[in-house]
Parts: structure tokens; sequence; C-alpha cells
């Protein structure tokens, strides 16, 4: 049986301490502006009870069990999933960042993102049925008609609904321009929606009484590709006549991991759809949602990161293997802890180095979110968004494939026992795999950083971005060049990188293309590392009244991370650099065997 504590001190040190949330410094926000000490506290007090006590009991069952798709099309969820549902409902930690008008809370959306880290480590599949509902509140939100804001948000908000996003097609997978789905006009303005839509998660469920799908459909006209995709809303129940619609679990995808998550290929046989936006205009609506679970996707990183942390660690401080190589704790026993040998340290090392850096840059990201959307200065709010939106493919591909890498260094901590399912390191294995391929595989995502994000704007986002680490790192006290000087350095094979592919993407495409990974592992590292530089010199700043051991945990995993991880900077520039001639060369019968 696994275990999980929410990590409330690190999150508080986070909010308060780098953040400054709460206090006179914090960037002021409406949202922001009603957050105080004592909202922070309660927050990840009651959320860490909630997720501690109600959740993460679940996450075994629900690898056990899974979702059952019944011969009439209805799913049944894991054993203590609808009864936890209602408890999150009730609790109200759904509607925390909502909008006030349609019945949330109002309150930041980096509050929010604790809660839902705390939920994601608990049980990752219990997660998936309200983490997409956000998203399509966004969405709504962003183009829906004034009427379909009244008729849906404030269930959505509520959680009394539950939406999800229906995308892709079984041969088009990434490629949504490739998709079948047809939307015919009827007389009376809805739409009749036919096709078949695979990895829908949470596609039918019973913890809600209706399902909100947004559903990506052609119209008869469309042109072909991306630029003739529109974006419907179909619910399972049509919520004028209260008449099930005809949209239908056709079967439950049997996956490596997230059994509990019900991920649905879902049939919409002439179901009535109703326009969401303009027409031909929905991917760009969709992207509104997909942003957004693009984010939370690299929370889920953060989240398996974390758990196979936790019980790695409790591991190896019980478990004794081996003798020390030096001084050993205690001669008389016949073996130490495992946690005396420096392998074990560096994996340890390096999981905690990850989980804390990105769980700064995490939160850091989500108040910028906060800031894009209630700073006063229109300025400041462009800049917060735009570096948002810079952020999101790194967040979400580099924070998956370090969960992933980071799940399974903790299971070689382990051993054999690693391997075998009562404890538990297994499967967060497999459940942490598929947050590295969903909303767009990773590889994707490095493509959207380096062809949109940086070659659309001539890298002027990302010259800022790395131009604050610069300053941070020229201004930091002498104390903080353990981390402040070599970050400084590797930030400088960033820029240059940065100018490497601008000039790829005036060339052949594939030199572009294949750096694009390396780019975005190196974008990713140097913002870790400048999350590192700022909770160090929050160690410092904390050190009259903190905890001394906490603190100095912290100073000493930031120089753990300039000198394990930030070296990496120098290969990934080169690789950058080379860009795709070599791994281009082969012809594809090149490839085989024979």
């Amino acid at each position: 049986m696994p275990i999980y504590t929410p990590p409330g001190r690190d999150t508080s040190f986070i909010l308060k301490s780098l953040l400054q949330l709460g206090g006179e410094s914090a960037p002021h926000t409406d949202a922001l502006a009603m957050v105080d000490e004592d909202l922070i506290d309660t927050i990840i007090s009651e959320a860490g009870r909630f997720c501690a006590d109600r959740i993460a009991p679940l996450n075994p069952v629900s690898d056990r069990e899974g979702c059952t798709r019944h011969e009439d099309g209805t799913v049944t969820t894991p054993t203590g999933f609808p009864e936890a549902y209602a408890g999150y409902v009730e609790s109200g930690w759904g509607t925390l960042a909502l909008p006030e008008e349609h019945g949330g809370q109002g309150m930041p959306h980096v509050l929010a993102t604790v809660v839902e880290e705390y939920l994601n480590t608990s049980c990752h599949a219990f997660n998936m049925f309200p983490g997409l509902t956000h998203g399509a509140v966004a969405a709504i939100m962003a183009v829906g008609s004034d009427e379909q804001k009244e008729t849906y948000l404030p269930k959505l908000v509520s959680g009394e609904w539950l939406g999800t996003m229906a995308l892709t097609e079984a041969h088009a997978g990434t490629d949504l321009g490739l998709l079948r789905t047809k939307a015919e006009p009827q007389d009376d303005g809805t739409y009749r929606i036919s096709g078949e839509k695979i990895f829908c998660s949470g596609g039918e469920q019973d913890l809600t009484e209706n399902i909100i799908h947004l559903v990506l459909a052609r119209t008869p006209d469309a042109p072909a590709g991306s630029r003739g995709i529109s974006l419907f809303i179909v619910p399972k129940v049509l919520p004028e006549s209260g008449a099930r619609n005809a949209v239908s679990c056709n079967s439950i995808e049997h996956k490596m991991g997230v059994h509990g998550s019900a991920t649905c290929v879902m049939n919409f046989d002439e179901a009535t759809g109703f326009l969401l936006g303009q027409e031909n205009a929905g991917l760009a609506a969709m992207f509104v949602m997909m942003n957004a679970a693009r984010l939370s996707c690299g929370n889920q990183g953060l989240a398996q990161a974390e758990l196979a942390y936790q019980n790695a660690l409790a591991y190896a401080l019980d478990r004794r293997q081996g003798r020390a190589m030096g001084e050993r704790p205690d001669p008389a026993q016949a073996a130490d802890p495992l946690i005396v040998h420096p392998d074990i340290r560096r994996m340890l090392m390096e999981a905690r180095a990850f989980t804390e850096g990105f769980r700064a840059l995490v939160l850091w990201t989500s108040m910028q979110i906060d800031i894009a959307h209630g700073a006063e200065d229109e300025a400041v709010r462009k800049q917060a968004d735009e570096l948002v939106s810079f952020l999101t493919p790194v967040i979400k591909a580099h924070g998956t494939d370090m969960g992933f890498q980071t799940a399974v260094s903790m299971q070689q901590v382990l051993g054999g026992h690693g391997y075998i399912a009562e404890w538990g390191l297994e499967q967060v294995v497999r459940d942490a795999r598929v947050a590295m391929i969903y909303e767009g595989a990773n590889g994707v995502q490095a493509l959207d950083l380096t062809g949109r994000k940086l070659a659309k704007d001539g890298g002027a986002v990302a010259a800022r971005f790395f131009e604050m680490i610069s300053e941070e790192c020229a201004a930091a006290d002498a104390s903080l060049g353990f981390i402040a000087d070599p970050l400084g350095k590797a930030v400088h094979h960033g820029e240059a990188a940065a100018k490497i592919v601008l000039e790829q993407a005036k060339g052949d495409p594939h030199d572009m293309a294949g750096g694009a990974y390396a780019f975005l592992q190196l974008v990713g590292t140097l913002a870790i590392g400048w999350m590192w530089l700022r909770l160090a010199r929050a160690a410092k700043d904390s050190s009259a009244q903190g905890d001394p051991a906490f603190l100095s945990a912290k100073l000493d995993t930031a120089r753990f991370y300039a000198e394990q991880q930030l070296p990496l900077c120098t290969a990934l520039r080169h690789r950058v650099k080379a860009g795709g001639e070599a791994m281009m060369a082969l012809s594809p019968e090149q490839f085989g065997r024979d």
C-alpha cells in the first residue's frame, strides 16, 4: 500500500516566501488581493487532509478494479469514486478559481493549482474526471453565447455536470486536420453530429447525471485540413427536454495505466450539437481548453514524481542492504539503510531537485495566469500572458518527461520490490507514462515551442525570459554564487540555442525540428534552475525565523541542481545546433535489418 503525505510545508514556503503571496509585495489583482496567510494555510491543510484521507486510499483500488462498461453502454467507476466525488463537490474544491458570476469562488488560479497537485498525487485516475471541466468552462466563457453560458456554466462550475474533450479519431491521432466527424446543420440552428472519437477521458461515468462533450467536427462545406474544423457542445442529456442524446460509449480502452479513468471510444450517431464560437474556428476555441489541459499535464508529472519520491524515500530509510563505504551509522547491524549509498542518494536527490524546483515553476506560472487575467496595467497583463504561452509546452513536456523519469528512478530505489504491485511503485510508473502522450505528444510540444512560440515573434519572448534569469543571476548576493554563477553561464546556452533555432527556421525545416526537443529540454532545465535560485534566496532571507534543517536542505538541493543538472545545458545546446541532418540521413528502407 503506497503512502502519501501532502507536501504542505514545501507548498507554503513557495507561496509565501518565494511568490510573496499574501504579503505586501505580492503582485496585485482582485483575486490575489483576497489572499492572506490564513487563507493559504487553510487551503493547504484542508485540501491536504481531504486528499490524503478521502482520495489517496482510492488509488490502488482504482488500479485493481478499473472502470466497467455494461451492455447498455453505461460505465461504472471504481469502488468509492461516486462517494468521493460527492465529497469533492460538497467541499467546493472544484470551484476555487472559477468565476463567481457562475457559482465559483473567484480565488486565484495559483491556489487551485495547489489543490490540483494534491488531487493528482492522491489518485491520478480520480482527478481525470473533474480535471477537464475547468478547460470546458474556459472554452465556453471565451467563445460561448450568452445563452450557452447561462445553460452550461452554472452546473459545470458547481460540479453537478462534468465536461470532456472529444478530439481525435483512430486514423488521425494528433493530426486533427484529418478528422472526419460530420456536423450537419438543421433548420432549428442545431447540428447533427456523426462520427467516432477515441481517447475520451470521462466520456461516460456514473458520477454526474450529465456530461458535456466538446466535440470537433466538420460542416458540409468546410475547407480541408485544420481550417475546416468547428467546435460543438454535445450534451449527454439535452438540457431543455431532458432527453437522452444520441451519444454512447462503444468501449473503454485497455490501457497500460490510469485504469480508474474511463478512457472511452465514443459514438455520435446524429447527436444534437450546438455550435460553440464561429464555424471553422473550432481549433482555436479548443486550444483554450487544451492549453489549460497541457498545464494540468505538467502538474500530473509533478504529482507522480512526488508520489514516487515519497515512497522510495520511505523504503530507502527503512530497508537495510549493504554496508556504508565510510563510517557506518550502526556497526552492530549486519547491514545499513539503503540511503547511506551514494547511488541511492543520487536518485533521491535528482527526484527532490526536480519535484521542489518544478513545483515552484508550476506555481509561479499559475500566478502569472492570475496576473494576465487581473492586473490593472495592460502591459503587465500582456507580458504575463506571453510568458505563460511560452512556458506552456515546456511545463507540459519537460514536466511529464521528468515525472516519468523520476518515477522509474524511484522504482529502481526499491530494486526488485519496485517491480512488485503491492509496493505501489510499478503503478506510479504505469500511470505516469500517459501524461507524456496526451494533449499533444511531447515532441509536438517541442515543435510548438520552436515553430510557433519562438519563431512567431522572432524570439522576443524567449529573449525576455532569458534576460529575466540573467538579471537575477547578476543581482544575486555573493552567498548565492553557488547557484547564480553556473545558472548565469548556463542561460547563455539558452540564448545561443534560441538564435540557432531562429536561423534554422530560415533554412531546412528538418534542422529546426531536429533540434526542437533538445531546445525544450534546455528551456525546462533553465526554468527549474531559475526557480532554484529564487528558492535559495528565499531560504537565505528566511534563515532568521525559519526551520534551520528545512532551509539548509533547500540550499543543499539548489547546490545539487547547480552541479548535476545545469551542466546538461552545454550538451543540449550542441544537440540543438546539430539539427536534423544526421537523424534524417537514412532512407526509410535503411531502417530495416535486412
